[in-house]
């Protein structure tokens, strides 16, 4: 059965647009591929910072969601350093949204690239399930991710992009509450790498059915 389209448009590069692409699963749940657009502007309950394991801030995705989130997401951060130490990549925390749109932001630290013979796809998986699971904990209904470790951490985004989409898929089917997942991109070639990594799963993963729709670029 087809899926309403129940999501408000997405603003990018300064002017609303619809996703480019809209993943529609069999239990009703969606998920989103979008681009290029700014995480920090999102209005899902949480939205997930590429952070790393410090988790007090840096560069890209991590720098700007502090930026716009402002002085109580650090604070949090830094309870939560004091009480575990630094975070473990694939691994995910949650704090307040601060001065986000977004209630809740979920850190995860996405694994350093070496050679793609380190388990840096099942650390990256991880990333996904963990947000989603801790998401999903906290009775939260919707969750934006960005690339996951596409930047400075060096993870080719055409192979970051399916391990990305199949982990949320896989965590999306066992989630009580989380019915729709976003992957907010920050450029369009990165969009068009996710949106082939969908188009390649739906055809070489039948066992996992679901519909796509393409909204407007």
């Amino acid at each position: 059965m087809p899926v309403a389209n129940t999501q408000p448009p997405v603003k990018a590069c300064g002017r609303w647009e619809e996703p480019y692409m809209r993943l529609l699963l069999e239990n009703g749940k969606i998920i989103n591929i979008v681009g290029p657009a700014d995480i920090t502007e999102e209005t899902t309950d949480a939205i997930v910072n590429a952070a790393n394991s410090s988790l007090l801030g840096g560069g890209g995705v991590d720098g700007a969601i502090h930026d716009a989130g402002g002085p109580a997401v650090l604070a949090e951060c830094r309870e939560i350093v004091s009480r575990i130490g630094r975070l473990a990549a694939g691994n995910a925390v949650i704090t307040t949204g601060g001065n986000l749109r977004a209630k809740h932001v979920i850190h995860t630290v996405g694994p350093v690239f070496r050679d793609g013979n380190h388990r840096e796809n099942e650390t990256l998986a991880s990333c996904h399930y963990e947000s989603i699971r801790l998401a999903d904990e906290h009775r939260l209904t919707s969750i934006s991710f960005p690339a996951i470790s596409t930047g400075a951490y060096g993870y080719p985004v055409n192979e970051a992009a399916p391990v990305a989409i199949s982990a949320a898929f896989e965590a999306l089917a066992s989630a009580k509450h989380v019915k729709l997942c976003r992957f907010v991109l920050f450029d369009v070639s990165t969009a068009r790498a996710f949106e082939r990594a969908a188009e390649t799963l739906h055809k070489s993963k039948p066992e996992i059915p679901f519909k796509i729709e393409k909204g407007h670029s």
